[in-house]
């Protein structure tokens, strides 16, 4: 499926819109995977779901077998624990700055792999077995680094330790040399202390001066003279040397040297060996990968009781008791109101008209994730999906600048409706929202009409449209495959209840005073707008009464009714909305514009505005205005 930038910003697939992370996107609720790799690759799932439908089956048919052994489904997760990044190690590996670390880390992958098997090979069903025939144990690198490699090596190659004893003859035998040589030291520490009858001689080491005797300054009258060789003085004690104890450091040094450079080079030689297998191993890691991403997939349906989806050939569109899967998630305790959705070849756009903060961007959404859950193999939040295959999902949703481009909110808008109209086929999902409000009414509603017709006769999308026009709820008496809905809501006491359901045919109206009430707004400012609001809703009468024409297209007479309903409406839209105090709208249709006004008009119609800078053009209409109220 091809999703492009701006639909998956809009639906917030992997990141949120305001805050851009992770939480609160599709990828976090659907992220229950136990290894990085596993998370790497739902993530590349989201951004292209599949639309071939024998794939998608496959995966969903592994879901609904693990939703179904829920023992196995755990036994399996927690191996998964223990497995390391098996991508990166393979990548580390392939340029050669592999760790010992690195390799106990492979290792103990490795060593998971053969249980994995043997859980899937058990279970019934046969997508199960093929899975776990995926899983290549690559026995010869884990038997390999179970025999050379300690259990916890450290990270610097430079240290030693790192290779196990028995491994190679040749560092066994350094390793022995050294170790003997440092238990002949700590016999020679003791039988110094008898000789000498000094308690607090030792033998130690440095790697400047190497092995030494030292005893304190107030023990130095214990020693016989000439019993030792002078090595080094301190301010509180001597250090000296026997020829016997300098024959012993260049055995013992000698001995670790050779043996960390032997360690090296065996070490080197064990990455090169299982740089060989680097192919199996990135095979290996894909596989895991998606058996990760299939259990995390059954995890989160059994959790959150999703179900599964079945594909229609018939592009039809049934989800009964749909939820945002994400917003359910965030409610977590609140009950979310589940919503219904039909759509087939009779009903392939839905007009969406209803309150603002209703949920009508929140239905369009889900219809849509619910589409990209199912073409990822996901189970779906409903109690009952019937689903089409998109090859495309488009969203026109929300208002933001692009200023770095020098584009407005409306250019971005209408940019975004261009891409899905130009590119959109009869098999993809559009979901547009509040088209058109970026610019006068009239112009928006012309686009909004237009876009309709254009998606109904021309492309045949699956098309969920929200809008706030409610002169476009009739095009369903036209286009015959629009139908309308609308989110309800009900009035009391002056506040307006929003009820979050859909339901069939068109909202009474908008409420959009009612939710800045909700939002706090100073109490006379909403009482204004109440006025305000009624006067144009009269005044929205007039133009209906002017466009009243028969069914031939020709003007109908106005009724005596409509007439005087027409007067009241111009003679409280004069009185109510005129910005000077001028002579009423009548009396100055007869008389004619002043001297005054006429002046004013002949010199803004010789203005060249577009040679005008914003300022310029802001003081010239603030010097016509005051000539007009003088």
């Amino acid at each position: 499926m091809k999703i492009d930038y701006f639909s998956k910003r809009n639906l917030e697939l992997t990141e949120t819109i305001r805050a851009t992370v992770k939480k609160g996107s599709l990828l976090w609720l659907l992220d229950e995977t136990m290894t990085a790799m596993g998370g790497r690759m739902l993530k590349q799932w989201i951004n292209r779901p599949l639309i071939d439908n024998g794939e998608i089956s496959r995966r969903q048919e592994l879901v609904e077998l693990f939703v179904g052994h829920f023992f196995e489904r755990q036994e399996l997760r927690e191996k998964l624990k223990e497995v390391y990044d098996l991508e990166r190690l393979a990548g580390r590996v392939a340029f050669g700055n592999l760790n010992p670390r690195d390799l106990m880390q492979l290792k103990r992958s490795l060593l998971q792999v053969p249980s994995l098997k043997h859980i899937l090979e058990n279970l019934p069903h046969e997508e199960a077995s093929r899975m776990a025939e995926r899983l290549d144990p690559c026995e010869e690198a884990a038997d390999l680094l179970e025999q050379a490699i300690v259990e916890n090596p450290p990270i610097s190659l430079k240290e030693g330790n790192i290779i196990r004893d028995g491994y190679d003859k040749q560092l066994d035998q350094y390793r022995d040399a050294s170790r003997n040589g440092k238990t002949w030291i700590a016999m020679l520490e003791r039988q110094e202390r008898e000789k000498t009858g000094i308690k607090s001689l030792k033998v130690g080491y440095n790697r400047i001066f190497g092995y030494y005797i030292e005893v304190t300054r107030a023990n130095l009258h214990l020693l016989q003279e000439g019993q030792y060789e002078r090595k080094q003085t301190l301010s509180n004690a001597e250090r000296f040397i026997t020829p016997e104890l300098k024959e012993k450091e260049e055995l013992i040094l000698a001995a670790e040297e050779k043996s960390v450079e032997l360690e090296y080079q065996l070490f080197v030689n064990i990455r090169e060996t299982i740089k060989e297998f680097i192919p199996r191993l990135q095979g290996l890691a894909k596989a895991l990968s998606e058996l990760d991403v299939i259990l995390g997939f059954a995890e989160l349906s059994e959790q959150r009781r999703y179900v599964k989806p079945v594909f229609s050939s018939e592009k039809k569109i049934v989800l009964k008791d749909g939820r945002h899967p994400v917003v359910e998630k965030v409610m977590d305790a609140q009950e979310y109101v589940p919503n219904d959705c039909f759509m087939d070849s009779e009903r392939e756009i839905l007009l969406i008209t209803g309150p603002n903060m209703s949920g009508k961007s929140t239905y369009m959404r889900q219809v849509a994730l619910t589409a990209i859950m199912a073409q990822i193999g996901c189970f779906v939040p409903a109690s009952e999906a019937v689903l089409p295959i998109f090859d495309q999902v488009f969203t026109r949703i929300g208002a933001a600048d692009d200023l770095v481009s020098g584009q407005s909110t409306f250019m971005v808008e209408m940019l975004e409706a261009k891409n899905a109209i130009t590119n959109a086929s009869s098999d993809s999902l559009i979901l547009f929202d509040e088209i058109g409000r970026g610019t006068s009414t009239y112009d928006g509603m012309a686009l909004a009409q237009a876009m309709i017709e254009y998606i109904h006769d021309k492309i045949g999308a699956k098309t969920l449209f929200s809008t706030h026009y409610h002169e476009l709820t009739s095009l369903d008496r036209e286009l015959f495959k629009l139908k309308n809905v609308h989110v309800s809501a009900v009035e009391q006491n002056g506040k307006v209840v929003f009820l979050h359901k859909i339901r069939e045919g068109a909202a009474d109206k908008s409420y959009g005073i009612h939710v800045a009430q909700l939002a706090e707004l100073p109490a006379d400012l909403i009482k204004r707008a109440s006025e305000i609001l009624e006067v144009l809703e009269q005044t929205d009468e007039k133009v209906s009464y002017e466009l009243n024409t028969n069914k031939d297209g020709h003007e109908q007479p106005l009724t005596a009714k409509e007439q005087t309903a027409l007067q009241h409406a111009e003679t409280a839209a004069a009185a109510q909305l005129s910005f000077f105090d001028e002579e009423p709208a009548a009396a100055k249709k007869e008389s004619g514009p002043s001297k005054k006004e006429k002046q004013v008009l002949d010199q803004l119609s010789g203005l060249e505005i577009l040679d005008m800078t914003p300022l310029d053009a802001m003081n010239m209409l603030y010097e016509l205005q005051k000539k007009l109220r003088k």
